[in-house]
């Protein structure tokens, strides 16, 4: 399995289509293309675009990933050929599209039921059901032993990327699926084109022969533990040596402050990052990891979205959009920065204050990056131990050039962090 050429610096930006514009259609989120382009984003990941299931249906219009057909095209967002002007559009504008799919479960008036309901799981009284122990009454499970089923799935996510020039897929709950599925549709698709597989899950072995990026789900529960005072830094460093140990040396792990789960049932990226939001984006971009941007995000959404009726993000100008764009540019200008495998291991660079704050250096041939981050709310006056930290450098952000000597103090403000560039 080879990673895509154009996912070396992607970032990725996640498409609520329901939500994304006042009318909630493919063709009014085509639009949005140029202003997305501006934020520096590089592959758009659409939530399901399927017809959603009325049977057992939750709230007013339902979840999208209750998929009724999979061929089909929710007319709440428009027509497939409005689908096939978007991606179209977004392949003019530099842009790779994903489509999220839901291979474990479906509606429960899905065309397959009537077609083929030997292909679905039962329970002990021999009826369908849903996924065991999650309240997801909306959808039943598939069974993944039967062959015929298998062919199916492969086929119509073929077909997508043939017919509508999806460029691969975000999968939904990856780990509840057969790993050697998965790894069979991998090789179909790059033979039709160069695809981008991302796996919502955290398991090592999906990156084996399927997925280039799977979910960094613990990272984002070690910053909400940090920023909420219940752990210090050092959960950091378990997850990085972790990461950097245990798993594959290319795979990407997409380490995002926000997205429609966590906004939906657990609370906004203030609610789940506190005073520390802000260093948290930052660390998703400069550290390792694929980044992610859950759609308002640059607005500042700072609201619950509804899961189950239209509920329109309200578009506002924010800091947040100018933070993004200049921290998706320093990942394109800088080699060191790059995903999985292409960009430099991140070095720990000790300092006085452990416990609170994160610094480390990335370097390759083209250069250095040293980053900082205080995840406390008090001012830090830093000091830093071994040989890679001192140098010449220059904010990423400010553009202020300055120089750290051996044994110079650093002044760090509360959730305060920088990024600083070095030949």
């Amino acid at each position: 399995m080879q990673h895509p050429d154009w996912s070396k610096s992607a970032v990725l930006y996640q498409i609520n289509t329901r939500q994304f514009t006042p009318e909630g259609t493919f063709r009014a989120a085509t639009a949005q293309l140029p202003r997305l382009r501006q934020l520096g984003v590089d592959i758009l990941w659409l939530m399901p675009v399927q017809p959603i299931g009325e049977k057992n249906r939750k709230g007013e219009l339902g979840s999208p990933y209750s998929v009724r057909d999979y061929y089909g095209v929710n007319p709440e967002f428009g027509t497939l050929d409005d689908l096939k002007d978007f991606v179209r559009h977004a392949h003019e504008q530099g842009f790779k599209v994903i489509l999220d799919w839901v291979a474990n479960h479906t509606a429960w008036d899905n065309v397959l039921v009537e077609q083929h309901p030997e292909w679905y799981s039962r329970d002990y009284k021999g009826d369908f059901r849903p996924t065991p122990w999650w309240d997801w009454s909306d959808i039943i499970d598939l069974d993944y032993r039967i062959p015929e089923l298998r062919a199916y799935m492969r086929e119509v996510m073929e077909w997508w990327v043939r017919e509508v020039d999806i460029d691969g897929y975000r999968c939904d709950v990856a780990g509840y699926v057969p790993v050697d599925f998965w790894e069979e549709v991998r090789r179909s698709l790059d033979e039709i084109k160069p695809v981008f597989m991302l796996a919502e899950w955290e398991s090592r072995d999906l990156h084996r022969a399927a997925f280039d990026a799977t979910y960094a789900w613990s990272w984002h529960e070690t910053l909400h533990r940090i920023t909420h005072g219940k752990d210090g830094v050092g959960a950091l460093f378990v997850y990085y040596s972790w990461n950097e140990r245990a798993w594959p040396e290319d795979a990407m792990r997409l380490a995002f402050t926000d997205n429609h789960d966590k906004n939906a049932w657990e609370g906004t990226m203030y609610e789940m990052l506190g005073d520390g939001l802000e260093a948290a984006i930052a660390l998703s971009f400069i550290g390792e990891g694929i980044p992610l941007i859950h759609n308002g995000q640059e607005a500042g959404l700072d609201k619950r979205l509804a899961f189950f009726s239209r509920d329109p993000i309200e578009w506002k100008e924010h800091p947040f959009a100018e933070l993004f764009a200049r921290l998706s540019a320093l990942k394109k200008e800088h080699s060191a920065l790059a995903n999985a495998p292409w960009g430099a291991t991140m070095i720990r660079v000790p300092n006085n204050y452990e416990s609170e704050v994160l610094s480390f250096v990335r370097q390759d041939e083209n250069g250095k990056v040293f980053a900082i981050f205080n995840f406390c709310g008090e001012a830090r006056v830093l000091r830093f131990s071994e040989r890679l930290y001192p140098g010449v450098y220059t904010d990423g952000i400010t553009g202020r050039q300055e120089e750290i000597s051996v044994d110079e103090d650093v002044a760090m403000q509360p959730w305060g962090w920088r990024v600083l560039i070095g030949a």
